[in-house]
């Protein structure tokens, strides 16, 4: 979903905006740096930093909210979760007694929030009206990344240092099933058929193809050096897929054909990603060089390279295609 009506204000609003102090951008992404506890505010159409601020210890993941009005930052280490505006990056609000927020996530109805507390092998369901926690369930090991099924049944986790994809039931709020999958699982995604959960699995460069009704693993498909994580193209079938080496590459994986269709050059460590609303870019953030990198999806190279933080690990900004 996309608001072009905050992308491209009138004149009059905003000199007004402006009278009032408050910051006006073209288009504004947001950059989670994980080492600092920061964010960076970048400029879209000029692709430079226009800010930084502080927001807590160890922040790892961003998340919009279902209507994108807010940003949310989670905070592992400090149990907060912190919301920002997007189109101006100020802070809205914090959430505090979110027990070690690492992943997080609104199930398609919106009746969950779930959260992934990947240091302490659990994964909590809080109501996403008030945030108070409904259940916490035990995972095997090191709770990473979550997708749903399209009917809001079913949460699945990776579980990175066992090696496995444990599904819980939310209308039980109990574990239903864990299965093994490939070497340290980490993004996951359900295909849009429904029937199909692509896992990035980083030990093996592989996007793993589980027919999830049955816990039955169809296709390991060779993606790049430690495949990461996987981002909607925003068309109903194309998922691109970071490959978190320093070298680093993303690819463009079909989920009709169950194949990698084409692959970029994205140096650094590339790790969570975002597509612009327009299908030119991708942004990925690059772990291991301390930036933001930009691919041209029509040229298919490397545009810009964006200094932030340490170690960033997320980026948003509100011009993007459609996240399932």
């Amino acid at each position: 979903m996309t608001f072009p009506h905050l992308l491209r204000r009138p004149a009059w609003l905003a000199a007004l905006l402006a009278g009032l102090n408050f910051p006006v951008y073209a288009g504004l992404a947001i950059a989670l740096n994980s080492g600092d506890g920061t964010i960076s505010l970048i400029d879209t159409e000029t692709y430079q930093v226009t800010g930084k601020a502080t927001v807590c210890k160890e922040p790892h993941h961003l998340l919009p909210t279902p209507d994108d009005k807010s940003l949310i930052v989670a905070c592992a280490a400090a149990n907060q979760l912190v919301f920002f505006d997007p189109a101006s990056g100020r802070e809205q609000k914090r959430i505090r007694d979110i027990s070690d927020p690492y992943h997080l996530g609104y199930s398609p109805d919106r009746k969950w929030f779930v959260v992934n507390s990947l240091r302490l092998d659990r994964v909590d369901l809080y109501d996403p009206v008030d945030f108070r926690l409904k259940a916490r369930l035990p995972a095997p090991r090191t709770p990473s990344h979550m997708a749903f099924d399209n009917a809001s049944e079913f949460v699945f986790i990776t579980l990175q240092d066992s090696n496995e994809v444990m599904a819980i039931h939310l209308g039980t709020q109990k574990v239903a099933w864990v299965m093994p999958v490939g070497t340290t699982p980490a993004g996951i995604v359900m295909a849009p058929d429904n029937r199909h959960l692509l896992v990035a699995c980083m030990g093996e460069g592989i996007v793993e193809v589980i027919e999830w009704r049955f816990q039955k693993s169809v296709k390991k498909v060779p993606t790049d050096t430690a495949a990461h994580n996987l981002q909607p193209k925003g068309d109903g079938r194309h998922f691109y897929v970071s490959n978190r080496s320093i070298n680093g590459s993303i690819s463009l994986f079909d989920s009709k054909t169950m194949s990698v269709v084409e692959k970029y050059d994205a140096p650094g460590g590339p790790d969570d990603m975002i597509v612009r609303a327009d299908g030119k870019e991708i942004w990925a953030t690059a772990r291991f060089a301390r930036k933001v990198q930009v691919i041209d999806l029509v040229s298919k190279k490397l545009k810009q390279s964006i200094p932030v933080g340490s170690s960033p690990h997320g980026v948003f900004f509100l011009n993007h295609a459609g996240l399932r």
